[in-house]
């Protein structure tokens, strides 16, 4: 199977995929996190570059793809006091999602946070994520966040963050004037989840809807 991962982050979602079973392509916009993920994943293809203008000229050629829009726009924390910038939300979540639901022909899965604002309908919602897909996803249990996970700011708590992901790396790596080295685990999409929606997808595919399908960790 050949499997997209756009906006691919360190790759939590594709993690636990087996990538000698599948051909992974990621494609990632800052080349410092795609340095990262191309260390630890040698077997797959890494692009530094436009996900849309990837997508759109190859998205005939994947069996599935899966697609993690920047957040910080739609997140309820882009409306908490300390914020002082009014920002419009990106775009680029809710046309992905009306991109791949009308021109895409494998399975699909395009994720982000819980918004601020009453979001594109059709999602799954699983912890503190939506997902949107076209296919079923069937309730299962979702790892346990550590302590404090959305105010975790400090190299001691990089590495809880990293022990909990199972994602390792030297580098402190930060989002434009963002000094907070946890951020970019903190928009992992944590391995297990990512694995469990996978086989879910492959195996609707292959056991049909009416399966009574059981993904426990």
């Amino acid at each position: 199977m050949r499997i997209l991962n756009l906006e691919s982050g360190l790759g939590g979602n594709i993690n636990l995929i087996d990538d000698n079973e599948h051909e992974i392509v990621n494609v990632e916009l800052d080349p410092r996190i795609s340095e990262v993920l191309a260390f630890r994943k040698p077997n797959q293809k890494h692009i530094v570059g436009d996900s849309s203008e990837y997508l759109l000229k190859h998205y005939k050629e994947f069996d599935f793809t899966w697609s993690s829009p920047p957040c910080q726009t739609h997140s309820k924390m882009n409306k908490a006091t300390r914020h002082n910038t009014i920002r419009f939300v990106d775009p680029m979540l809710n046309q992905r999602i009306i991109f791949l639901k009308h021109w895409y022909k494998g399975k699909y899965v395009v994720e982000n946070v819980i918004p601020y604002y009453e979001p594109y309908p059709g999602y799954h919602k699983l912890g503190r994520h939506l997902f949107w897909t076209n296919f079923e996803i069937k309730p299962f249990e979702l790892p346990e966040q550590p302590k404090g996970f959305i105010n975790m700011a400090t190299v001691e708590a990089k590495k809880t963050m990293m022990d909990w992901l199972g994602i390792h790396y030297e580098k402190n790596i930060y989002y434009g004037k963002n000094h907070c080295p946890v951020q970019i685990l903190r928009n992992c999409v944590h391995p297990l989840i990512g694995k469990n929606i996978f086989d879910q997808a492959y195996n609707y595919d292959k056991m049909g809807k009416d399966e009574n399908l059981l993904f426990p960790f």
